[in-house]
């Protein structure tokens, strides 16, 4: 029998490529999601896109005795992928409470209920917001964490202590923490992408709405940095390579090949990109001409990080593999298709 994984934030802009690529390599996939920011529809077009319907609970993180009552209709969870959080970077500056209830809490809900499960495992989506700014780059799983700029990086760090405290205590329990870089792109087949609610938060998004006209111009915050053209560098990667990473994780918690009950590490490329280098890619990767404006710097954004990715190379086995024309194409074509079927 295929072995089952419980997805959290199954409909969301990861969690949804994540849950192909699983079904891809043979896992039984039960998603749960709340739809706070996603759509219930997401789980066709995952099915037409894999060929296999994931089961679907609508349930939320918080709610114990639902989660509870979901492991045991759907027993033999081997084990979890957790995404399901609040993401906003601004909006957890303006409620604090509400991010470190809905991220703190759904961990611990989670972690309590495995050992009476049997589930053996958990990823755990973290970030490379946990670095700050990096005082060496490129930055590796060795460099310490910072005291971070908003509450919701400082979830992943708590979230990170708290699966590390709870392991070390003696539960019963494997996990791998991802922290990934700067997700971006869409699945080849258009059917899944990201599909942010109101104003995008994300650069990507914003980019391509501004080009298909719904935003007037997209806004590069500052150009005064200490970066060869003066924009911010991030390392993108793109989306299906991330998700691929969840299922090489989790294979390896399966497997028993861990080195610790708890491992880390980095999900990039390795390679980093300023703002405006994405920009000047995009517009050649398309052929479509942005209309972006400099602006003044945004507060908490970091100057420049990108990953080492040697350790997820060498030994988790992973290496990202699409090239950033192709990733910015496939962004592309997702907004054109959102446009086609009147959603954006």
């Amino acid at each position: 029998m295929n072995k089952r994984i419980l997805v959290t934030g199954g409909t969301g802009y990861i969690g949804s490529h994540t849950v192909v690529e699983l079904q891809n390599s043979g896992y039984e996939v039960v998603i749960i999601d709340n739809l706070s920011n996603s759509r219930a529809d997401v789980v066709d077009n995952i099915e037409k896109v894999s060929g296999v319907r994931p089961i679907f609970e609508q349930l939320d993180c918080l709610d114990y005795a639902g989660l509870d009552a979901l492991f045991a209709k759907y027993d033999n969870i081997k084990g979890i992928i957790h995404f399901a959080a609040s993401k906003a970077v601004g909006e957890s500056v303006e409620k604090p409470l509400m991010y470190y209830r809905n991220n703190l809490i759904s961990l611990i809900n989670l972690l309590e209920l495995m050992p009476k499960y049997g589930v053996e495992g958990i990823i755990f989506s973290s970030s490379c917001t946990v670095y700050g700014q990096p005082d060496i780059l490129p930055v590796t799983e060795a460099a310490p964490t910072k005291v971070a700029e908003s509450p919701y990086g400082n979830t992943k760090q708590i979230n990170e202590e708290i699966i590390r405290d709870y392991v070390k205590s003696g539960a019963p329990v494997n996990a791998i923490l991802l922290r990934y870089f700067n997700p971006i792109g869409a699945h080849p087949s258009a059917l899944l992408g990201e599909l942010p609610n109101g104003v995008p938060q994300n650069l990507i998004p914003f980019l391509t709405q501004t080009a298909i006209g719904i935003r007037e111009k997209l806004s590069v915050f500052g150009d005064d940095y200490n970066t060869p053209d003066g924009s911010c560098i991030r390392d993108y990667i793109n989306v299906v390579d991330l998700a691929k990473a969840h299922v090489i994780a989790m294979n390896r918690i399966m497997e028993g090949k861990q080195e610790e009950k708890v491992e880390v590490f980095n999900i990039g490329t390795g390679r980093g990109l300023s703002v405006l280098e994405l920009i000047h890619a995009f517009e050649e990767s398309t052929g479509v001409k942005l209309n972006y404006q400099i602006v003044g710097r945004r507060a908490g954004d970091i100057e420049q990080v990108w990953a080492n990715p040697d350790r997820a190379n060498n030994v988790l086995g992973w290496k990202a593999e699409s090239t950033i024309e192709d990733t910015l194409r496939s962004a592309w074509a997702w907004q054109k298709r959102l446009r086609e079927e009147g959603i954006q």
